[in-house]
């Protein structure tokens, strides 16, 4: 009762916030799913974390509904026809994000909204055209008010993409998330400008790997919440973590971290992954009842479990004794190639576990590089980035990540902070990025230091909006909360700045 009476009092949460927050106190009060002694022990020793899930899982944590299926044949649980016109398929998927779940219970995709509008766009004037979707975004922005909510365009051109970006520009909202899906034969390069341009002055839309994605999950995959890579019309049953760097503390050197204190921790994770899994398609009703089950707007069989960890850095400096952060993880050859082992180890664990329900990827779960919590200090850098205050420049920093988004299918990025120089050359920006992706780089993210949209760890929020949090007042965005705790725990704003003199080549 102590936790529910702070929530009940607390006046910098919104009506929304309180209610959300005493859900998750209830979810946390059952312990029907059994856990192991060791797991328990785990968990107290901050080694592995269920990221805010809850004892009693009653829903997939990230739901990746076929919004075609609504424009193609409407819904009839929450009896929409299929639009006729733009106005009609704007209104229809604004109804449908209120029912579609997620861990924040927001939806966390809405879809690729180039593809879905796109032919709606086409039936209507220019300007018509802008002033539905943008009372479409500010409805998002309103009353979905979580920045992990995230919306896809691309790889091609079109109108609708062009509309977005100009409406993302004009009126600065922090949500919802954006991923471009970049793919350099199939996205032309004043579109990518545009994106680019847009990136630079709103912090959207990321680049995506268009082609690695698609090798990896097929034509039909979506990006969602952060930058996690899923199947469309399925989505992640459960995503769990390993604090690599508290698991080193276990470790008396890097050869009985990598052959023991791993190996042990996975297992136990995993398995505690697969007992929830198994709980939410075989006893709770979202697959037995939810309309999105049942109207096959999502499919059990195209669910994973994501498999993730944080950390990566801290734990190879210290398995390592590096003391001095500068001199370790992303500026140290020895640091880097036991960060690529460890990884490398994980892989290959998943690729060997089974896992129940996880048909879409042949039974087995996928990596993960998380990207923190609020709570999270500086022993934990989000997935596998270099510790924020010692990254090298921009070009040494690109070819370190190359180094591991290749093992992360489920999600993995790098934020890069630019200076407004950078607004004035998006097509040299493009060039920096186009040869990132040719050269394995999964996800990449940028904004300017001085917008007041920024990214977080994977996230955005508004510097204004945390400075109302600063002086106790409400934000409606809930996701400022956690942007306050990665501010102030993690210096998550504080990344190194980008100035064009100096990331010439």
């Amino acid at each position: 009762m102590e936790d529910v009476l702070k929530i009940v009092t607390d006046t910098s949460l919104t009506y929304q916030q309180q209610l959300l927050a005493l859900a998750h106190v209830a979810e946390n009060m059952d312990h029907t799913i059994p856990l192991s002694d060791e797991y328990v022990q785990a968990m107290k020793d901050n080694i592995i974390c269920t990221l805010g899930e809850g004892n009693l899982p009653y829903r997939p944590r990230y739901i990746i509904p076929d919004y075609s299926i609504l424009m193609e044949k409407g819904s009839k649980f929450l009896e929409l026809n299929p639009p006729k016109d733009l106005w009609e398929a704007c209104n229809s998927l604004l109804i449908m994000y209120r029912h579609v779940p997620s861990i924040t219970s927001f939806p966390v995709y809405l879809g690729d909204l180039d593809k879905l509008l796109e032919p709606f766009v086409q039936q209507v004037s220019r300007e018509e055209a802008k002033k539905c979707l943008g009372l479409f975004l500010l409805n998002i922005d309103r009353t979905l008010t979580d920045s992990f909510v995230h919306a896809d365009i691309g790889p091609k051109d079109t109108l609708t993409g062009r509309l977005l970006l100009e409406l993302t520009e004009e009126m600065q909202l922090a949500i919802p998330n954006l991923s471009l899906k970049y793919d350099p034969e199939l996205t032309s390069p004043e579109f990518a400008e545009l994106c680019a341009k847009c990136m630079m002055k709103t912090a959207k839309p990321s680049f995506a790997n268009h082609r690695m994605f698609e090798s990896e999950w097929g034509k039909d995959y979506a990006i969602a919440s952060c930058y996690n890579g899923l199947t469309l019309g399925g989505g992640g049953f459960t995503l769990h973590r390993l604090r690599l760097y508290e698991m080193s503390l276990k470790a008396n050197s890097v050869d009985q971290f990598l052959n023991e204190t791993l190996p042990y921790y996975e297992k136990l994770m995993a398995d505690a992954m697969n007992d929830r899994i198994k709980f939410i398609v075989e006893q709770s009703a979202f697959f037995k009842s939810n309309f999105l089950a049942t109207e096959g707007f999502v499919k059990v069989e195209n669910f994973t479990g994501m498999f993730g960890m944080v950390g990566l850095a801290e734990c190879c400096n210290h398995l390592l004794g590096i003391e001095d952060p500068a001199k370790g993880f992303g500026n140290n050859k020895e640091a880097d190639e036991l960060g690529v082992r460890i990884v490398k180890q994980m892989q290959d664990f998943v690729n060997n576990y089974t896992a129940d329900y996880c048909d879409a990827c042949d039974h087995h779960f996928r990596l993960h590089a998380q990207v923190g919590l609020d709570s999270d200090g500086r022993e934990d850098s989000p997935g596998c980035r270099i510790p924020i205050g010692v990254e090298p420049p921009m070009f040494e920093h690109i070819e370190h990540s190359t180094l591991f988004h290749k093992y992360f299918p489920t999600g993995i990025g790098d934020i890069f902070n630019f200076e407004e120089t950078w607004e004035k050359t998006p097509g040299a920006l493009v060039d920096i990025i186009k040869g990132a992706l040719a050269n394995g780089m999964r996800y990449f993210s940028g904004y300017l230091a001085n917008n007041d949209v920024v990214r977080v760890t994977g996230y955005l929020v508004k510097k204004s909006e945390l400075a109302k949090l600063d002086a106790h007042q409400q934000s409606l965005n809930q996701v400022s909360v956690n942007g306050k705790g990665a501010r102030d725990n993690s210096d998550a704003l504080s990344r190194r700045l980008e100035r064009v003199n100096e990331s010439a080549r």
